[in-house]
């Protein structure tokens, strides 16, 4: 039975064996990425021995038996180029030999796991890496440090992203009023004006805070502080049924949800993936940001840091709240190992902390030149017609159109919460991307008063002086916002890391918990205020 079971290991056939895979870091992953994909889609020509991530590592690190073994496939001269090609861009990136490289990464993992396991003695050997953890994962001093980093970044967010926004702003106003005053009056200059500068410039202004946004981000994942912040959490994430390695993904929701469900793949462990898979649409992606950055520096100018870092704080609670329920209804028995990585420190170079940050910011500018400009442009059409005799700035013009009935047909499910028709037709736009909500507002409120000058006659000011929103409404909007129905986008990654079911289920519950928070936090607002 013994040598049954030998054999069974070796040739991967026993079920009880977990294969491990410790996460590389950014850089590496990529590589390991690009190699994998290729060995992978040829497993049969590999040896039966290992899978094909394990030789994709060897070959990176240049392993002479590896090579030896893989010379006689039919491909190896391709992945050998391949494996070429990647080295470069990791010694490129990281400033170290791809062999140091994957050794460092691999002394983290055993970092990891001997800081959860075992008790050192009296005369540890200090080192830089040793100094900074005896500060950062403290277990009193760790949570300040990792409140005080987030509460920095939503705070560099919100006012460094104010100043080169203000300056989008005037650009996109007068790019606006030279179209005005160049353009005849018809139903072109209003689509180009009202539709797609109003529209996709509505979003554009609020590139600045995004890319502020995914510079920390990229920072803290690229130095190993995001590592760390997840050994920090280690002991909460246990806590509510997950694992710290879960911490991770959650972070990575705040820059977009649909790579962060796809990066809960790392998670050993099948209920505290579909747990992370499921509660990771309630991190406060980018795409929320520029309507947090609207409604708070309109309503809650002198606060509006603190109601940002309100509003995710909620969005963790809800998923704390959701990853117990989960836990204790579906999933009693938590498989996870107790192993966490710790990479080592290092210093980001300048140039790979800015190309993550402008991958990144380059999805969202495609987006507006996509998706955005063509959800602008038919909201703009449903919001123009039918063509009634009113006044072109009069808002029964907008009532009256086919935004306005939708608007009007679904105004009594959002009116307990304080919103109007408009309201109603902005968070409906926001199904299919978050961003659509700003861009739908823009359309919704442009034109403004023709007497007003171009400097004041912006979507704040028209927001402010509409009357349609008071600061509970805004905090109602703002709440419902956060919570409801994910994008289409993360609705897809869903069914394909979970399934159907749960990208269903994840639709209906979201959207029902959405209202409930919304409708308590309007009444307590307006009780409070």
């Amino acid at each position: 039975e013994l040598l049954d079971t030998v054999i069974a290991v070796y040739e991967n056939r026993d079920e009880r064996v977990r294969h491990i895979h410790i996460n590389q870091g950014t850089v590496i992953e990529e590589s390991l990425r690009a190699l994998n994909g290729d060995l992978g889609a040829h497993r049969e020509e590999l040896p039966l021995y290992f899978p094909p991530r394990y030789f994709s590592m060897k070959l990176l690190e240049r392993d002479r038996q590896v090579e030896e073994l893989l010379r006689a496939c039919p491909r190896y001269d391709r992945w050998i180029a391949i494996r070429d090609r990647e080295v470069r861009r990791i010694e490129a990136a990281l400033g170290e030999d791809a062999e140091t490289a994957f050794a460092n990464q691999k002394y983290g993992f055993v970092s990891g796991a001997l800081r959860e396991t075992y008790t050192p003695g009296q005369r540890e050997q200090a080192s830089a890496t040793a100094l900074i953890d005896a500060f950062v994962t403290h277990k009193l001093w760790g949570f300040p440090i990792f409140f005080f980093l987030m509460w920095l970044m939503f705070y560099c967010t919100f006012e460094l992203g104010a100043y080169p926004q203000q300056w989008i702003d005037a650009v996109v106003g007068r790019i606006s009023a030279g179209f005005e005053s160049w353009m005849p009056d018809g139903t072109l200059k209003d689509l180009v004006t009202d539709g797609v500068i109003g529209g996709v410039g509505s979003v554009i202004v609020f590139l600045p805070n995004i890319m502020i946004l995914y510079l920390f981000i990229s920072f803290m994942e690229d130095s190993g502080y995001l590592a760390r912040a997840a050994f920090i959490m280690d002991r909460v994430m246990h806590r509510i049924g997950l694992h710290g390695k879960s911490f991770i993904p959650l972070v990575m929701g705040f820059g977009c949800n649909v790579p962060a469900i796809m990066a809960s793949r790392t998670i050993e462990s099948r209920s505290s993936r579909l747990i992370t898979v499921m509660i990771t649409p309630f991190m406060s992606c980018s795409a929320r940001l520029p309507v947090y950055l609207l409604l708070a520096g309109i309503f809650f100018p002198a606060h509006a840091g603190f109601v940002m870092l309100g509003l995710y704080a909620l969005g963790i609670l809800l998923a704390v709240a959701t990853a117990r329920l989960m836990r204790r209804a579906f999933f009693k028995v938590d498989e996870t190992p107790f192993v966490m990585e710790l990479p080592p420190y290092r210093l980001p170079t300048l140039k790979t902390t800015l190309v993550h940050m402008w991958d990144k910011c380059a999805q969202y500018l495609r987006k507006m030149g996509g998706l955005i400009l063509v959800a602008s442009v038919i909201i703009w059409f449903m919001s123009y017609y039918p063509r009634p005799e009113a006044a072109p700035n009069d808002p029964v013009r907008y009532e009256t159109s086919y935004l306005g009935s939708v608007g009007k047909f679904c105004e009594p499910v959002f009116e307990p919460l304080g919103l109007d028709w408009k309201a109603s037709v902005a968070l409906l736009s926001g199904v299919a991307a978050k961003e659509i909500v700003v861009s739908t507002i823009g359309v919704l409120y442009a034109g403004g008063d023709p007497q007003s000058p171009d400097e004041i006659d912006n979507l704040a000011v028209r927001l402010r002086t509409s009357g349609d929103f008071t600061r509970a409404s805004a905090v109602a909007f703002l709440v419902f916002m956060l919570i409801y129905f994910p994008c289409l986008a993360t609705v897809a990654a869903i069914r394909h890391e979970a399934g159907w079911r749960w990208a269903a289920a994840s639709i209906v519950y979201n959207t029902l918990l959405a209202w409930i928070v919304a409708f308590v936090a309007y009444h307590f607002t307006a009780w409070l205020l």
